[in-house]
């Protein structure tokens, strides 16, 4: 059974769908959860001529939302019981893929869970372009988790 799963959270209802997935899977592996946020920044061009102003505003809502996500992972570990922790990884210029394909290896993770959206891909069955990326990089099984706002909606309005 998986014993250490890398959880990928970002805020999204797809992500806690993951998590909410690796809390399941650990609790019934006795296992242990990651929750990992990718904290990504804005390129910015320099001129080398000019002097040097750092945006921190951006930065500033990422950093933010890290803070959220990894709180409620958080809750969730303490909620269900399982053992883990929660991190904030910095991109530093690599792609989300790269990110938590690396970070699973350093882990020694057993299996990553991830939602996704569908965003950027031409057909509702594809999975976003993070999520193939790291279906390509991953050297561990990797549980995408779709969630689909839509469906959802429907739902909501039967019930």
């Amino acid at each position: 059974m998986y014993k250490r799963i890398l959880a990928a959270v970002d805020g999204s209802r797809a992500a806690r769908l993951a998590l909410d997935e690796a809390l399941k899977i650990a609790k019934a592996s006795d296992g242990e959860v990651i929750a990992v946020f990718v904290v990504e920044h804005t390129s910015q061009l320099v001129d080398v001529a000019a002097i040097y102003t750092s945006d921190q505003s951006a930065d500033g809502g990422r950093v933010d939302a890290a803070t959220a996500a990894l709180e409620d992972a958080r809750t969730a570990l303490s909620e269900q019981g399982v053992n883990g922790m929660t991190r904030a990884v910095d991109a530093y210029g690599d792609g989300i893929a790269e990110v938590i394909s690396r970070t699973a290896d350093e882990c020694e993770a057993d299996l990553i869970t991830m939602g996704t959206h569908g965003r950027h891909a031409k057909r509702r069955m594809l999975p976003g372009s993070a999520a193939q990326g790291l279906l390509r990089l991953a050297h561990v099984p990797v549980l995408l988790v779709r969630h689909d706002a839509e469906a959802e909606e429907q739902l909501g309005d039967i019930v």
